[in-house]
């Protein structure tokens, strides 16, 4: 066995990617690749599409893992060892880490993806290039969907039922109408690209992507209309965040994440709603791209 790396899997709904990395500072990329999940063929295909990822790298780089991190779609339960939450429906109900440990014949560390992004960003990306000093970074993501991971002293926090940073779940306003976890008005129904489309449309009577209704506020009043809707809402559920961690630093990722406005009034309508009489939190742009799942993945392993 070889314990001078450090070895990750990001499990996404396309591809399955992995990536080996030097265990050094900066940490440098010793193989990496990546293989179509087919999740249409169900669950013990994924299952082997990761074990033939491990083999593929195990073949280019000569090396063999101790221990594998492996990033997925959705949360391993803690007390029950199954898979929830995943928009890869083949995955839920599922025991994928100890079906993978026994596969694989090593350990396993599982992560959603979310956590997966805010490690990465946290000791690789825009947190350690940025900052001196972080203790608390909490990850957003801001897209398809919205979700978040929480990192403390340099660990993923996943809490006591696996849910923890799940911010895109917390009620914000009934306006957002029902979500497919049962409840209505979540954060996600309100402030996803998804939901702010859908109401531009409602708005306008046009569809739009959430990159053209943003290069149209000068323009379109029913886009400007839309966009204050993120800008008024994203202020109230982050302040939400902000409120009970306090975190040094909020990494913005998803596609929103790239909406240049979420930085400047943005954070303003966050200072306006949290419990201080200033904002010290750093709102910062992500850096690692979609290699933020893989490294975090390998993150997972880190000693």
């Amino acid at each position: 066995m070889e314990n001078d790396c450090y070895w990750g899997i990001d499990l996404g709904g396309t591809k399955v990617e992995g990536a080996i990395l030097e265990r050094v500072f900066p940490l440098k990329v010793l193989s990496r690749l990546r293989v179509p999940t087919g999740k249409e063929q169900g669950y013990d295909h994924i299952i082997g599409q990761i074990i033939r990822v491990v083999d593929l790298l195990k073949e280019e780089s000569g090396k063999a893992p101790e221990r594998i991190g492996i990033g997925t779609p959705g949360t391993l339960d803690p007390i029950t060892g199954l898979m929830k939450n995943s928009n890869t429906t083949a995955l839920l109900d599922r025991p994928l880490k100890g079906d993978l440990e026994t596969a694989l014949g090593i350990p396993v560390e599982i992560a959603n993806d979310a956590n997966c992004f805010a490690i990465a960003e946290t000791q690789l990306g825009v947190v350690a290039r940025e900052m001196e000093e972080a203790s608390v970074v909490f990850g957003s993501i801001m897209g398809t969907g919205v979700g978040g991971g929480i990192v403390v002293e340099g660990k993923v926090l996943n809490g006591r039922q696996g849910i923890a940073g799940e911010w895109g779940h917390n009620f914000l306003d009934a306006s957002g109408g029902p979500c497919y976890c049962g409840q209505i008005g979540c954060v996600e129904t309100v402030i996803s690209g998804p939901a702010l489309e859908r109401h531009y449309e409602h708005l306008s009577g046009n569809r739009m992507t959430m990159k053209q209704i943003v290069a149209s506020i000068d323009e379109d009043d029913a886009a400007q209309a839309t966009l204050d809707r993120l800008i008024s809402f994203f202020g109230k559920g982050m302040a939400q965040v902000i409120n009970i961690l306090d975190p040094d630093a909020v990494v913005l990722g998803g596609g929103l994440g790239n909406i240049p406005q979420l930085y400047t009034k943005g954070r303003e309508a966050v200072r306006a709603n949290v419990f201080n009489n200033r904002l010290d939190t750093r709102f910062l742009s992500p850096e690692l791209g979609d290699s933020a799942g893989v490294f975090g993945a390998a993150l997972l392993v880190a000693e």
